[in-house]
């Protein structure tokens, strides 16, 4: 197989999950329907989670803390009981008795998002710990990581490794160096720059590097905008005043310069997410190569989440009012889909919205009603978590990433069968 062809079926595994339960666009249905599993008491939602069973319980802790809800004991001890003995986490396992395969069943990006859901929580440091110490020793030598062990390294499973740093309230410029790689550096070579073959195409992220070059891609370049700031799923609410201005990537002439920093890298990915979603009237379109130029909701949630997180309330605003009409169809593409009503929830409160009031929809109460009563309701507003005062070495500042992917066409039965990709959402 040709080494271009390789790291798209590569790149199309890593990411077969999330397009089952984020995906606007159609999958197999053998993938995107199947029945809920009767050995997954405390697992949110009703759909099948052999892919992205851990992944949505996260997100979900996430938004859950967010507004003040704190989850019920039984859905909490589910994601714990998820590791392995390692410290690693698999999409799904169903016997949590059988010992995890740690070249099959652990991947990066399943473990980065439990780190960030159990911080949400408070109360179990020790698993936090554990999923870090996996992190490190599962990292690549160029600092970065892949979607699994021995993969190489993507923009997305690497943005997603540093928000488990920062969940734990660690700084993981320092904590995850690696032979002298910087992780935040490593993920700046990612991004495009002032020579990027398409001048709308500038401060994008590519999700991986092939014998083609770098090629922008919207999963890759929302994650890698919260990795550069340090931010992740859970970010605090913007000001009522805050509303900070665009600022694109400039270029003059053929300067292939690209941004020298990670807080210049964010500005300029920033201005390519804007562009991106002005470019369609509000939304992004999925990323894997082959699919149909059909809006995405995931993709164009994640951007709004990203925009927020770098003060940019007009910015943000635009994908969000998208996503609240009815032409979207987000209302139905949210129903009864736990991590994809936590994403939403993520995005608008960042926004400075009201998660209780999307489009008149509450999205805090029917995140709830996908998994056990919770133990605590807010009443109103966007609420406070009640901190579990047990858990003092992990701090509760917590964020996302976490991308929605797409695996489409004739090609979809050699990635399940032959990569097996078992995670996220």
């Amino acid at each position: 197989m040709a080494p271009s062809l390789v790291v798209h079926a590569r790149r199309g595994a890593a990411v077969l999950a999330t397009a089952a339960a984020l995906s606007t666009a159609v999958v197999p249905a053998a993938v995107a329907a199947g029945s809920p599993s009767p050995a997954a008491p405390g697992l949110y939602g009703t759909a099948d989670p052999k892919f992205d069973g851990v992944f949505r319980q996260s997100l979900a802790f996430m938004a859950q803390s967010a507004t003040g809800v704190v989850p019920a004991k039984q859905a909490v001890d589910w994601l714990a009981g998820q590791q392995c003995a390692d410290g690693g986490f698999p999409g799904y396992r169903a016997d949590t008795s059988k010992a995890c395969d740690p070249r099959k069943d652990e991947f990066t990006d399943a473990t980065a998002a439990a780190v960030q859901g159990l911080a949400a929580v408070g109360g179990r440091s020790e698993a936090v710990k554990k999923g870090l110490d996996w992190l490190k020793a599962h990292q690549n030598e160029d600092g970065g990581w892949g979607y699994q062990a021995g993969s190489p390294s993507d923009a997305n499973s690497t943005s997603i490794a540093l928000g488990a740093f920062a969940a734990a309230g660690q700084d993981p410029a320092k904590e995850a160096a690696k032979g002298g790689k910087n992780p935040v550096e490593t993920l700046l070579t990612f991004q495009l720059g002032c020579d990027a073959k398409e001048e709308g195409e500038r401060g994008a992220f590519a999700y991986l590097k092939d014998d083609k070059g770098l090629r922008a891609d919207n999963l890759a370049s929302a994650a890698a905008a919260l990795a550069t700031r340090g931010k992740g799923y859970l970010v605090e609410p913007l000001k009522k005043d805050a509303d900070q201005p665009v600022k694109p990537l400039e270029c003059s002439g053929d300067d292939p310069a690209k941004p020298k920093d990670a807080a210049a890298a964010a500005e300029a990915v920033d201005g390519y997410l804007v562009a991106a979603t002005d470019k369609n009237g509000g939304y992004l379109l999925p990323s894997m190569p082959g699919a149909p130029a059909k809006p995405d909701q995931g993709n164009t949630a994640d951007a709004a989440l990203a925009l927020a997180a770098g003060g940019h309330r007009s910015a943000a605003e635009k994908p969000l009012k998208w996503l609240q009409s009815k032409e979207s169809g987000t209302a139905e593409w949210a129903k009864d889909q736990p991590g994809r009503l936590a994403k939403l929830i993520l995005a608008t409160r960042a926004a400075g919205g009201d998660p209780r009031d999307f489009a008149g929809t509450d999205l805090v109460s029917q995140l709830n009603a996908t998994g056990p009563a919770p133990e605590k309701k807010a009443t109103g507003g966007m609420g406070t978590k009640e901190e579990e005062k047990e858990d003092d070495s992990v701090t509760v500042n917590v964020w996302w990433i976490v991308g929605v992917g797409l695996a489409f066409g004739a090609g979809i039965g050699f990635l399940i069968s032959g990569r097996k990709k078992k995670q996220q959402l």
